[in-house]
């Protein structure tokens, strides 16, 4: 099992999508019962089970499971969570806040889940409504065009400024000695380093043979300069992360875990990338033409502190040093780190205060950038660099010919008749006479403009069709005119010349159950799409008969295809 609980001492070990491998220790805990049924709910919401996939996101729920327990402790609770009562989680719940309601409630629905044990109602209030209601961000907003150039302008600038001084460094080491034979000099530094690998300065004082005060007072800062140009630090692993984001548009999660085998060269200037999104899966990506000369800048700036580290950091991508005079490799770049780097290179947005650097927004303005430069910022995508898009859609993208304009006219005009259709209501028979259809239905001789013969012949069912008496078979409203209508049955329904009349009430039947039969076999979209509007009209017309003709006409109904003019293609299942 990828997730299980330890019970000596009593804890949680963690195995997930990615392969890695992550143990918490619960043993210090002052109720142990608790602790260990809440661990078995949170093993519920842990990958494969739930979406938990992370260390980060495993810790979280470990915070708030921590102070749960110590909140009733200190109530003197000693049970586990099947002896817990509705009143005392709902005050726990209510005193808040907001993250600890919603993580302490998940872990409680994950141990029902699991087979534990609740009291009365627990369950139903711990699926139910919240009492701290989680404010609702919205989706991240891209960066202003000036805030986005800034920052890209910075990365760029440290990057470049850091290659360049590293490839001095490389060239400094092939002149230079031990600083013992040679002097306390840059290159003499860079040498030691590229053959020792990065050192702390005690270390390095051991090895000229010195103390570490002495090298404080006399070398430090031509030794921190050789350090720092020989192998990346954290400033420039910072920049290297946030350029390629903005390149390639991957996800934080993504850049922060990827791995030297992860790349994959398809020739000289073509990468697919594979990283983990947390939140799906494996996902992989052919790297845009910037994205790759990065890469291959990062590699080149790496790959001397990669051949001096242990085999366990070398797959590592993003290596580099915690601090000048530390030989510690970095192991994790928060929100801190980024925020402190900001500060440091005082890298400000419009509103003149320290820009907020969010690694998710960064993959939001580099797709909106990426679909703007389609075309506005494209100078190919332009026939005159002069005219905006709006201009050029107006002057090269609508239609040049008359027949293309009355074409489209045309088309709007059907829809907006179509539309007018389906307002009107159905035309339905109560009594079945020309006088009373000429008394109770002016609008509906004023639209037909039918004369008494006429009349005559849809009450009398001369003019029937499956499902109605149609005025004008001939019109030509749904084919050429002058020939018969080729529209099928159900069309009849939203048709402004169809009559209804109690005699059609069985194939009136027969056609809603077959909207029934579709129903049950086509996607809900797909049924809506093609018989949505006609299986609500068909309601609309049968709610106008008697509820008596309608029971003796369900009679007929054998809720069969053969009761239907179908073609082989529209046959239910």
């Amino acid at each position: 099992m990828p997730t299980t609980v330890l019970d000596d001492p009593l804890g949680l070990s963690c195995v997930f999508s990615d392969g890695s491998r992550a143990e918490f220790d619960l043993a210090g805990s002052p109720n142990l019962r608790l602790t260990r049924d809440l661990a078995i709910g949170l093993v519920e919401l842990i990958h494969p089970h739930g979406s938990a996939d992370s260390v980060g996101t495993v810790g979280a729920y470990l915070r708030a499971l921590r102070r749960m327990v110590d909140k009733f402790s200190e109530q003197g609770f000693t049970g586990g969570v099947g002896q817990l009562r509705r009143g005392q989680l709902t005050e726990f719940w209510m005193a808040g806040p907001t993250q600890l309601e919603a993580a302490t409630r998940a872990l409680i629905e994950g141990y029902a889940r699991s087979g534990g044990p609740l009291g009365d109602g627990v369950l139903e209030l711990a699926a139910g409504r919240h009492f701290n209601i989680q404010s609702y961000r919205g989706t991240l907003k891209p960066y202003p065009e000036a805030d986005w150039q800034r920052l890209t302008e910075t990365c760029r600038a440290l990057v470049d400024d850091s290659y360049a001084t590293h490839r001095r460094a490389l060239a400094a080491v092939q002149r230079g000695c031990h600083p013992n034979e040679g002097g306390w000099t840059w290159e003499n530094f860079c040498w030691l380093m590229a053959r020792l690998g990065p050192l702390g300065t005690p270390e390095v004082a051991r090895t000229v043979g010195i103390s570490h005060n002495v090298l404080r007072r006399r070398g430090i800062p031509v030794f921190y300069d050789a350090l720092q140009a020989v192998f990346p630090h954290l400033d420039v692993v910072i920049a290297y992360r946030l350029l390629f984001g903005i390149y390639s548009g991957i996800v934080p999660d993504g850049i922060a875990d990827l791995g030297v085998d992860d790349i994959d060269w398809a020739g000289d200037s073509t990468v697919l990338l594979s990283y983990v999104k947390r939140r799906t899966a494996a996902e992989s990506l052919n790297l845009p033409r910037s994205a790759v000369r990065l890469l291959e800048q990062w590699l080149a700036h790496s790959a001397l502190l990669r051949s001096t580290v242990g085999h366990e950091h070398r797959d590592q991508l993003w290596l580099g040093l915690c601090l000048a005079g530390n030989a510690r490799l970095i192991r994790n770049v928060d929100r801190n780190s980024v925020a402190r780097w900001v500060r440091r290179y005082s890298l400000t947005g419009a509103d003149g205060r320290a820009l907020k650097v969010h690694r998710a927004r960064i993959r939001t303005t580099h797709h909106v950038m990426r679909s703007k430069s389609a075309w506005t910022g494209n100078a190919r995508a332009t026939i005159d660099p002069n005219h905006t898009a709006a201009v050029e859609g107006d002057h090269y993208l609508t239609v040049t010919t008359p027949s293309q304009q009355h074409a489209v006219e045309t088309i709007i005009e059907d829809a907006q008749h179509d539309l007018l259709r389906r307002a009107h209501p159905p035309t339905v028979i109560t009594e079945e006479d020309a006088a009373g259809l000429a008394d109770g239905y002016p609008r509906l001789i004023g639209a037909m403009n039918i004369d008494d013969d006429t009349l005559r012949e849809l009450v009398g069912g001369t003019r029937d069709v499956f499902t109605a008496a149609c005025a004008d078979q001939l019109s030509g409203l749904h084919g050429p005119v002058g020939k018969p209508c080729p529209a099928r049955p159900w069309v009849c329904l939203l048709c402004p010349l169809a009559v209804f009349a109690p005699r059609h009430a069985v194939n009136l039947l027969r056609l809603k159950a077959f909207f029934a039969r579709q129903w049950r076999q086509m996607p809900a979209a797909h049924f809506m799409a093609v018989f949505g509007p006609y299986a609500t009209r068909i309601d609309q017309i049968l709610n106008r008969f008697d509820p008596a003709e309608l029971a003796a006409a369900a009679a007929h109904v054998t809720n069969s295809d053969d009761e239907l003019p179908l073609r082989p293609e529209e046959l239910t299942a």
